[in-house]
């Protein structure tokens, strides 16, 4: 009776790392994801940046240096939203992901 009970323990102990391990592995995913869409959107917005400052600088007027200024403002403004909902949307995706393991174990218990 003993070592079934001891054996049913240590079942159960590995299948908790194994859905541990589950969710580290489908947080690091999500994380790195996040990473690589964040270094993206700051490459981006250097180069928008930079464009519109030579655009700027080489503008005839001062309406048309304002002109051009407020085109960026608007279009970083827009990206800006864009991406923070984007974003905003894969963090809600790893959060799901991260927590598949639990809701499957959590189901099995309800049952």
């Amino acid at each position: 009776m003993m070592v079934t009970g001891f054996e049913d323990i240590q079942k159960l102990s590995k299948e908790n790392v194994e859905l541990a391990m589950q969710s580290a592995n489908a947080y690091n995913q999500g994380v790195q994801a996040i990473a690589a869409e964040v270094a993206d959107y700051s490459k981006k917005s250097l180069e928008n940046g930079s464009a519109a400052a030579e655009k700027m600088m080489g503008a005839k007027s001062l309406d048309k240096a304002v002109e051009a200024q407020s085109m960026f403002a608007k279009s970083a403004y827009e990206g800006f939203v864009a991406e923070a909902n984007k974003i905003g949307e894969m963090v809600m995706s790893m959060n799901k992901e991260v927590f598949k393991p639990i809701e499957n174990v959590m189901g099995k218990m309800t049952k």
